[in-house]
């Protein structure tokens, strides 16, 4: 009787089981058929694991948008006992992201899987007007910025930003190396690569058009796959493509990597703030992000240093380059095997050519164990991952405060109405064209969010911007990049006051074999000379007769010869070449064993060189006190007040220019003006990140740095273009553009205190 009965049990335990397992599989294939319709969160069936954890949340209803699921059901489907979470759980099973860990459900607003009146709505709200869809998504930002603000209240600030500040920082502090170095190596680079006018100036140009595409394409990413994995993909190809550049041979090969190192650097501006922004509570934000903006500069003063500190002990034997070219070792492409040899060997100079590489690739390495912004997981509708990062948040910053038993009080936290963009690619579809339309879709979504920017809503808050940043990107780069120009100028004005003239002078039977500098001499005569190992140096001989004379190992810069006559003399292994012999006449005068090489010639003075490093130092040195004023006054005064006022001094500093007839002078204005002008740009970045929402903000942000840098570009090359002739035309370009921005800047709304949205 007893076997009876157990016999009978189980097999009614069986059929249930075997009913249960057709149900569930039934509903897997619903649920697949309306995920292909659309790609937002669904509810899960939570039912059957909470028996015992009613009393935990509060009864709410989901009509008005709550945050608690408040349908609970004690009962399993199977009406007994009998439950996976007790037996084992299927990998396949529909459970709930979170439910092992913890973590509170979020109320997504869409209707259960599980067919039925839910999978209808579910399929019906696919096709609801587009308006609304957006305004109910603007509802939910808006709830979502509200309460977002209370978590990191609760969360407060600690231990986890600053660990993120310095992290963030070594990513901006890449940016600023990549920026100034251009600068420090284009005097070696052109020796190094024989490099024209015309080249130079697209070698020191090209990196700005790399960060340009950079900040455009990355900022665009951070919205769509995260702030987090878009950094550090630009990151590695920053790093990537420098490390090519230390090995090619050849000019344009080059140019190709400094571009695409320079499109990888250029996604940390627009990321970092907008990354960093995203942890800050709504009183720490304007000083902490000003703070952050301290290591650009850093990274400036970090490659003005290690410049300057490889000049003592390399300049005079090798160039700068060889150690140092764009933050990576540079072996230039007319050295030979034993000269590559002979570089690597130096164990100083590769290990100082690295250290311009630390910032970025240490960056990589700390980043990779930093979490993705929440507030971007919880705009994507992500409600799980970024609940435990919060959490997270909370947990480091109170055991750092010496509460470890605090414990983190939100439940559950509002996720934003995901708009339905449809990519049916089926089980069929080959992978090249599943990857194809997922790059299109990516594509359109983006394109989309660059539209969304020119709104009603957005519209003038973006032409404003627009202006901004091109004036003062404008001033600052051509003024920065015209600053050293015109202290070469100035030097080379003092050097041709101290020319020598010789005229009509007779030599005879004379040997030279010391250094001929800086003299002309007019109507000469020279018999039986010789000119033995030596460097002419910005010498000049007009109208002058050589004869019988001979010239050994010579080498020659700035060195020309005029209308002179050469009878019966002989140059061996000279780089005296037919462009130095300007309407030159040669009666019997022979060339043996000339140099090769490049032909062009280039400033050798160490002295020089040495100045412009120590310039460039200073000016970045400079500015570090206007960051630490401007940090303190940010929350205090307002952005506003401080991008007006800092662009108005910075706009009377300029005319100042006009008094700077000296090298101690113009250094001392340069320390002036980017003081003052660094004011301006952090008020510039922290309002850039507070007047876009989340799933706009970098989009923005990238594109705006996108306009600094083609207004750096033009600012570059116009202010060049006057060295030598007028100081006026550029301070007055520079003045202009100042003054144009800070008037637009005062139109622009006030964001201290708002929310970030």
């Amino acid at each position: 009787m007893e076997d009876g009965y157990q016999n009978r049990t189980a097999f009614i335990k069986g059929a249930k089981d075997i009913a249960k397992e057709v149900k569930r599989q039934a509903t897997k294939k619903v649920g697949r058929s309306v995920d292909r319709m659309s790609d937002e969160y669904s509810k899960r069936s939570y039912s059957r694991f909470e028996e015992d954890d009613d009393d935990d949340y509060p009864m709410q209803g989901s009509q008005d948008g709550g945050y608690y699921r408040g349908d609970s059901q004690a009962a399993n489907d199977d009406e007994g006992g009998h439950s996976d979470s007790t037996e084992g759980h299927d990998e396949d099973d529909e459970i709930y992201e979170g439910e092992y860990q913890g973590i509170p459900r979020a109320d997504s607003g869409k209707g259960s899987l599980a067919g039925g009146p839910g999978s209808v709505k579910a399929g019906a709200q696919q096709f609801r007007d587009i308006g609304v869809s957006e305004a109910e998504r603007r509802k939910d930002q808006e709830e979502l910025a509200q309460q977002y603000e209370t978590i990191l209240q609760e969360c407060g600030h600690g231990k986890f930003q600053w660990t993120l500040y310095f992290v963030l920082g070594l990513a901006l502090m890449a940016d600023g190396v990549e920026i100034f170095v251009v600068g420090f190596v284009l005097p070696s680079a052109e020796k190094d690569m024989c490099l024209s006018e015309p080249n130079k100036s697209m070698l020191g140009l090209i990196v700005y058009f790399g960060m340009m595409v950079g900040a455009f394409l990355w900022g665009a990413l951070a919205d769509r796959i995260g702030r987090r994995q878009s950094l550090l993909i630009s990151l590695s190809i920053n790093s990537i493509f420098s490390f090519f550049s230390s090995f090619v041979q050849g000019y344009s090969t080059f140019l190709f990597c400094r571009l695409l190192s320079g499109v990888g650097i250029g996604g940390s501006i627009p990321i970092v703030f907008s990354y960093y922004s995203e942890f800050l509570s709504q009183e720490k934000r304007g000083e902490h992000l000003s703070w952050l903006c301290m290591f650009w500069m850093i990274g400036g003063i970090y490659a003005s240093a290690m410049a300057w500190a490889i000049i003592p002990h390399y300049g005079q034997s090798q160039s700068v380059s060889s150690f140092l070219h764009v933050g990576v070792c540079f072996l230039s492409p007319q050295d030979g095997v034993s000269r590559w040899a002979q570089r690597i060997s130096s164990i100083a100079g590769v290990c100082l050519c690295w250290c311009a590489r630390f910032p970025s690739v240490a960056a990589i390495a700390a980043l990779s164990g930093m979490p993705e912004s929440p507030r971007f997981y919880l705009e994507n509708g992500k409600h799980d991952e970024g609940w435990m990062i919060l959490k997270q948040v909370h947990d480091t910053n109170m055991r750092a405060k010496g509460h470890p038993e605090r414990v983190f009080s939100v439940t559950t936290i509002k996720t934003v109405k995901q708009m339905d963009e449809l990519v049916d690619t089926g089980t069929d579809t080959p992978v090249w064209q599943r990857y194809r339309l997922k790059i299109m879709s990516l594509s359109q979504q983006i394109r989309n969010n660059i539209l969304a920017c020119f709104n009603p809503e957005y519209k003038r808050t973006t032409f404003m911007l627009m202006a901004v940043w091109f004036t003062m990107s404008f001033s600052y780069y051509g003024l920065t990049v015209w600053f050293p120009d015109m202290i070469k100028y100035i030097q080379k004005q003092e050097y041709e006051l101290r020319t020598k003239t010789f005229t009509k002078e007779r030599v005879e039977h004379v040997t030279f074999n010391f250094t001929l500098e800086n003299q002309v001499h007019r109507q000469g005569h020279y018999f039986n000379d010789k000119f033995l190992n030596l460097k002419m140096k910005s010498m000049v001989f007009e109208d002058s007769v050589f004869e019988e004379c001979y010239f050994e190992d010579i080498t020659s810069t700035h060195t020309f010869f005029r209308n002179c006559t050469f009878i019966a003399s002989l140059f061996y292994n000279t780089d005296l070449f037919k462009y130095r012999f300007v309407n030159c006449k040669l009666v019997n005068s022979t060339f043996i064993h000339n140099k090769e090489g490049c032909m062009l010639d280039f400033s050798d003075d160490f002295n020089n060189a040495y100045m412009i490093y120590f310039v460039n130092f200073l000016g970045t040195l400079a500015v570090l006190p206007g960051n630490i004023v401007s940090a303190l006054l940010m929350d205090k005064i307002g952005r506003l007040r401080m991008l007006a006022g800092s662009s108005v001094i910075s706009c009377v500093s300029c005319f100042f220019l006009m008094f700077g007839n000296s090298e101690s002078g113009m250094i001392a204005l340069l320390c002036l003006f980017g003081g003052i002008s660094i004011a301006s740009w952090n008020a510039l970045d922290v309002i850039t990140v507070e007047l876009y929402p989340s799933d706009k903000r970098t989009t923005a942000f990238g594109f705006l740095n996108a306009l600094c840098k083609l207004a750096a570009v033009l600012g570059i090359s116009i202010f060049q273009s006057f060295v030598g002739i007028t100081k006026a035309v550029p301070i007055l370009f520079a003045a202009g553009a100042l003054a144009a921005g800070s008037f637009l800047a005062t139109k622009l709304p006030e964001t201290r205190g708002q929310v970030l949205q």
